[in-house]
This record gives C-alpha cells, sequence and structure tokens, in this order.
C-alpha cells in the first residue's frame, strides 16, 4: 500500500473535528495525525507534523483560516489547504482560494466528498465541492487584484522603510519569503519602486494608526 495521506483537520468545535476525523478513519489511504482548535496551534506544530493536507476552518478565535493558510504555504508550500466552512458565498469561497487554498468544501457535504476532496488536491488539482463551484467567476474587469492579509502585513513593513531582512525578521519569515511577497504587492498593485508603495500605503490607509503618516 502507497503512504497514507497525512490529514490535519484544525477547527475551533470539537465536534465537527471529531466528527470529521471519524469519516476519515474510515478510508485506509488517509492518517488524520491531529485535530487541533485554530491556526496558531497548527503553526506551531507546523514542521513536527509535516502535513500533506490541512482542512481548515475559517473563523476561528485568534489567528483566523485565511491568515493560517498563508502562513502554512510559506513555511511549507507542499502542504495542501482545503477549506472546511459553513459559508457558502461568492466571496468567502474566492478570497480562500486567493489565499492560496487548494480547495473548499461545506461542512454539511455528503462524507465521500470531503474524501474526493482530499484525493483531488493529492493530485494537483482544486477542488470546490457542490454548492461552491458558482463562487469561480471569471476575474473581474476591474483588473486589480486584492493584497492578501499577509501581502498587506508585509506592504505595512515595507511601507515604515524596513529592509526585507529587517521584515523576515519581524514575522519570522525568510527574506526570500519577503522577496517573492514584495514581487507579488508591486504586480498586483502596478507599482514598481518602495516609495510607491510607500504612497500607496499612504494614500490608502494602510499606514494608518501607526504613527508614521502623523
Amino acid at each position: 500500500m502507497t503512504d497514507r495521506t497525512r490529514v490535519v483537520v484544525v477547527d475551533d468545535h470539537p465536534m465537527v473535528a471529531e466528527g470529521i476525523e471519524a469519516i476519515l478513519e474510515g478510508y485506509d489511504d488517509i492518517k488524520v495525525i491531529a485535530t487541533l482548535s485554530n491556526g496558531q496551534s497548527l503553526i506551531d506544530q507546523l514542521d513536527e507534523l509535516a502535513p500533506d493536507v490541512v482542512l481548515m476552518d475559517l473563523n476561528m478565535p485568534g489567528l483566523n483560516g485565511l491568515s493560517a493558510t498563508e502562513i502554512v504555504l510559506e513555511r511549507r508550500p507542499q502542504t495542501r489547504v482545503l477549506v472546511l466552512s459553513m459559508h457558502d458565498t461568492p466571496e468567502y469561497i474566492s478570497t480562500a482560494l486567493g489565499h492560496g487554498a487548494k480547495g473548499y468544501v461545506l461542512k454539511d457535504v455528503p462524507t465521500d466528498e470531503i474524501k474526493n476532496a482530499i484525493d483531488a488536491v493529492m493530485r494537483g488539482e482544486q477542488y470546490l465541492c457542490t454548492g461552491a463551484e458558482g463562487a469561480l467567476t471569471p476575474a473581474e474587469g476591474s483588473g486589480r487584484e486584492q493584497l492578501t492579509n499577509r501581502e498587506q502585513t508585509i506592504l505595512l513593513e515595507l511601507a515604515q522603510g524596513k529592509s526585507n531582512k529587517e521584515v523576515a525578521l519581524s514575522l519570522d519569515i525568510s527574506v526570500r519569503t519577503v522577496e517573492t511577497h514584495r514581487k507579488n504587492i508591486k504586480r498586483k498593485l502596478g507599482i514598481s519602486s518602495t516609495a510607491g508603495l510607500t504612497r500607496y500605503a499612504l494614500e490608502h490607509g494602510v499606514l494608518q494608526g501607526t504613527g508614521v503618516n502623523g
């Protein structure tokens, strides 16, 4: 038998997490290696757990699912995140995918659909459960991509004049990761210089409350 897919379930409702674990334990090719109640617990144990797939709730106390997804993918790009949510609105689904999730599964789907989702993302495919497919609309004509929460955090740090190295130390990530975020931010905003990033941050209120703009 091939190696089993290592799955972590992150949900602040114990009954939900335990229910999913019980479902998945019925499959020979899946191993649930942990059930956790919040995003920070996952980040703290990420290297030790080394999951193949994370089933991630969105609304959790402390570090929410979107922010946790971004950090997971920074530190373990090979991990696939499947968002597990009760929200079926296009905004929730497109935002989750925009933060790097490979799929979106509603909590009330039939049990075999969770297994199908795990199998799909392990094959490198994107998975939207029944009821969520309609959220994938073509890119909006307005063109400009939204910055993710993590990119907004990086932008704030850069706009304060910090170097890539200083940002990396502040956020406990690698300099290369900061450079990648920086390139993505510039591409999304159509800005080529650091001064342009600072100007954008000032004009759009990113620096409010930091004391940088007075």
